[in-house]
Formats: C-alpha cells, sequence, structure tokens
C-alpha cells in the first residue's frame, strides 16, 4: 500500500558497534561507542585538507560500520557489507569511494556498500564533504572486512511468528495493534475515504478466521467524519529477513482495497505500534514491501510492489508487477521470501516479482507486518453507490527464519 512521497533521511541502526572517526587542528581522535558487544576494529585514518586558508570545513566526522560484527565475528557477518555516515556541520554533500570503485555522491552523507571479493581482505574507504563554495575535507580509512563464499540461505524453517486464528472474539493483543491516528489532517494517505477503528465491528476472529470489515457508515475521529470504516493490523513482530504466508480471500466489492505489507519498523510515522524503538526515519527512506495489493476495479488480479528512497541519492524508486489470480474471493496463500540477496513476492508458489536487495535499497532493517483494507483512494477507486459492507478474511498468518 504505497504510503507517501516526502523529503527524508536514512537512519542506519548500528547492528553491533559503531567507530567515530574525529579530526581536528591535524589531530585524530577515536571514540567508540558501544551499542551491543564491546569490540574493538582497527581503523587508519589520514586526512587531507585541499581547502583554502581560513576554511571552516575541519570536523568531519565519520562512522562505520561492520555489519553483523561481534566478538565472535570482528570483521563482519559474513555479509560484506558496511555502512557508512559522515557529517560536517558546514557540508552541503558528500562522496565515497570504495577501494578504486567510482565516485558516489549523497546528499545525506549516508550509504551502505557490499564488498564482493570473498574471504578476508583490507578495504580502504574514502569520504569527502563538500562546502557550498566547492571546497572540500576528505579521509580516508582502511577496514577489515569478511565476506563469506557461503550463498544466503532461504531455507527459512523456524516458525517464529504466527496466529491460527483457533479462538473467538477480540484479536490477540500480544500479536496484534490496531493503528487508529490517522497522520494526515485527520485522514489517511492516498485519498483513502474510511477511518480505521479498533471495534469488534471492524476486526474480530470467528469459525477459525480473521475478519477485517469495511462498512458504510459515518464516522467521527480526531475531529474527521468520514463515511466508511476498517480496520488497520500492526504485527507486535518485527523481523529482519525470513520466510511470510497469509492465507487470505479477499473482498470482492468494486472501491475496495486490501493489503498485506511491511514497513520498516523504523519508520516515524504517528501511531504506529513500534514508535521510535527501532529509528525514526520518513518514507520511502524505511522501505516497504507490498506482498499483496488489488485494486478496487479489477478483482481478477493482485499486485507485489516495492517502494523505498535510494540510499546513496535519497531518490525515491518503486518497482513491482501483477499477476492474475483465478477466484480471489476465495483462499490463495500470499508470500514473500526476504534474504541479503533478493526479495519474492508469491501467489499460491507463483513468482509475482524478485527485487535483487543491493546496496542501494533499505532492506536490511527489521520490518512488521500490516493487513487492512482501505476504502476508495488511489487504488481503490470508485465505490459503488450501493456498497454496505466487505470482509477481507484471512486463515492464518505465518512467519519463518
Amino acid at each position: 500500500m504505497p504510503y507517501h512521497i516526502q523529503t527524508y533521511t536514512r537512519n542506519y541502526t548500528a547492528l553491533s558497534f559503531s567507530i567515530i572517526l574525529y579530526s581536528k587542528q591535524n589531530m585524530i581522535q577515536l571514540k567508540y561507542i558501544v551499542l551491543a558487544i564491546t569490540h574493538l576494529l582497527l581503523v587508519s585514518a589520514c586526512e587531507s585538507n585541499a581547502t583554502a586558508p581560513n576554511v571552516t570545513l575541519e570536523n568531519l566526522q565519520v562512522e562505520i560500520t561492520l555489519v553483523g560484527a561481534d566478538e565472535a565475528n570482528p570483521n563482519g557477518d559474513g555479509s560484506g557489507k558496511i555502512e557508512v555516515t559522515a557529517f560536517e556541520k558546514n557540508a552541503v554533500r558528500y562522496a565515497f569511494r570504495f577501494d578504486k570503485g567510482d565516485l558516489i555522491e549523497s546528499e545525506s552523507g549516508r550509504i551502505a556498500h557490499t564488498f564482493t571479493a570473498e574471504g578476508l581482505h583490507s578495504h580502504t574507504i574514502v569520504v569527502w564533504a563538500y562546502a557550498e563554495s566547492g571546497q572540500f575535507v576528505n579521509k580516508t580509512f582502511t577496514a577489515e572486512v569478511y565476506k563469506s563464499n557461503e550463498a544466503p540461505s532461504d531455507d527459512f524453517t523456524t516458525l517464529v511468528f504466527f496466529d491460527e486464528f483457533d479462538y473467538e472474539g477480540a484479536l490477540d493483543d500480544e500479536k496484534w495493534f490496531h493503528q487508529t491516528i490517522a497522520p494526515e489532517n485527520g485522514g489517511w494517505f492516498n485519498g483513502e475515504q474510511q477511518h480505521y477503528t479498533d471495534r469488534l465491528e471492524n476486526s474480530f476472529v470467528s469459525e477459525g478466521t480473521l475478519k477485517i470489515k469495511a462498512i458504510k457508515e459515518n464516522y467521527t475521529s480526531g475531529g474527521s467524519t468520514k463515511s466508511y470504516t476498517s480496520a488497520r493490523l500492526n504485527s507486535k513482530f518485527a523481523f529482519q529477513y525470513g520466510r511470510v504466508e497469509v492465507r487470505a480471500k479477499l473482498p470482492t466489492e468494486p472501491g475496495t482495497w486490501p493489503a498485506i505489507w511491511t514497513l520498516g519498523a523504523n519508520i516515524n510515522e504517528v501511531g504506529n505500534y513500534f514508535g521510535d524503538q527501532y529509528g525514526s526515519v520518513g518514507w520511502p527512506a524505511c522501505g516497504e514491501i507490498d506482498i499483496m495489493e488489488q485494486t478496487g476495479a479489477d478483482k481478477s488480479k493482485t499486485l507485489g510492489y516495492f517502494h523505498w528512497g535510494d540510499t546513496n541519492t535519497g531518490e525515491y524508486k518503486t518497482t513491482g508487477n501483477e499477476i492474475a489470480v483465478a477466484n480471489t474471493g476465495e483462499y490463495h496463500v500470499y508470500g514473500m521470501v526476504w534474504t541479503e540477496e533478493y526479495i519474492r513476492l508469491t501467489v499460491d508458489d507463483r513468482v509475482i516479482i524478485e527485487l535483487p536487495n543491493t546496496q542501494d535499497k533499505p532492506f536490511d532493517n527489521p520490518h512488521y507486518l500490516l493487513l487492512n483494507i482501505a476504502m476508495g483512494g488511489n487504488l481503490g477507486g470508485e465505490i459503488m453507490p450501493d456498497f454496505t459492507e466487505a470482509i477481507f478474511e484471512i486463515d492464518y498468518v505465518r512467519i519463518y527464519q
């Protein structure tokens, strides 16, 4: 379910530890930040200042994180991935070079990179900060990074989160959160026409399935009155990489927009379950994976889409595909396989689209699952005058790692 486009920067959450190198008046000072397990990474740095006298670019700070590094794996988790964040208070843009690669520019000063040479290697990282005048300061670092020759596994068999809906009444509040606060002036993005509620009328469990029900009724929330109600559920479980399966029947009524999707748990959206627990960035910097969406006009197909902010340039990116599905009002299994190397979206094990999970994408942070029906809006389209209610019925939700 596409969120909305806004200016943003990406928040890199260190997975284990980070090193900040700070230089002023030709003195290099190392400051270690312990986030989980304390570990000392030897990083050599040299600095060159190619600016005129009295230049103000003198406090370039650089943070380098080896993804998955800990006491047992001091050179990273074998993915070859690093994350680099640069800051200089008077800089307007930054640039990075990894070994002898191309110069990569970034306005945010944040970038992720994957080294592909297998084994343990010493890599060179050069960081530039530029002033508006074109003056610059740069620093050079070396880091020992390990890249495994084993392909990441997609054989996810351990069930880590599930709901079989084998109970009656209200949803299990240890697993699900009702998101009801409308984040855009009393409404939801994309021109949606409903309010989301936590009432039993809009979401309940009966006869072994979850029912999310959209209802035509006037409902006021936050000083805004809408003509429809529905439910929007957040899983209280965040995960990074794994396999998702949701067996569901989709509503057949025109104007309904059902979705099974994920958002980065670091999103700064008002009213979401995780708040700022995993960080606080905008959309699409957090990343969005639409495992299943369906338009209100064509109930013979479903969509699988990705939305993200390029981690190098900040540019909004999206790609996706559609697939014909016979009788979407009956049960089908909508799935996702998410690895460090790719993300694959499926219907009944038929591939809709596979996206390479490269370093320019933010799909390397925890996500949470969302289930909802929107009414109208960008994909819902026209709602028929005789619409009364519609049900999105879910047999089970399962997440494996």
